[in-house]
């Protein structure tokens, strides 16, 4: 049974680092979620502070994704048209693969600034709100991957730890 546990943590733990940059999937909490799976075998005494503190980090990670890049689109003057453009830019580069990997960034940039476009008559401040607003969607994005990225490392550091345990 702990063999299982562990792959199906490895899982959600790899499927939070994707989806700390993916907009449909919750990243840290299912990196957590990964954790908590290994964290349930036999092998690996259960470290309730451990999994206490990085619950505490994904709960403050996941209300700062909401709040980071309204803080970036307010402080730029841009609305709430422009945090949707951003949204549906990161939709569009997920599926329309014209930019490579520079699409993830490129698209929301687009889709903030049609976003502001539509909601403001001025270019020039929908340029300034739609850039407001992109910087708050990748601070909010990276914060959530760098989180993922050290739960991944958590969850192999530990498992390399007891591996030998399992077999």
């Amino acid at each position: 049974m702990d063999i299982v546990l562990v792959i199906m943590g490895f899982l959600c733990v790899v499927l939070g680092v994707l989806g700390s940059i993916l907009p449909a999937l919750p990243g840290p909490p299912i990196s957590w979620v990964g954790l908590l799976l290994l964290y349930l075998t036999d092998t690996v005494a259960t470290n309730w502070w451990f999994l206490g503190i990085t619950l505490a980090v994904v709960i403050i990670v996941s209300v700062l994704d909401y709040t980071i890049p309204i803080a970036g689109t307010k402080r730029f003057g841009g609305s709430k048209a422009g945090m949707i453009g951003t949204t549906i830019g990161l939709v569009v580069a997920l599926f329309v693969p014209i930019f490579g990997l520079f699409g993830i960034i490129i698209w929301p940039f687009i889709g903030a600034l049609v976003g502001e476009l539509i909601n403001k008559s001025d270019s020039k401040n929908a340029l300034k709100a739609a850039f407001g607003s992109f910087l708050g969607f990748v601070a909010s994005t990276m914060l959530k991957f760098i989180v993922s990225i050290v739960y991944l490392g958590f969850f192999i550091k530990t498992t390399i730890q007891h591996g030998s345990s399992w077999f």
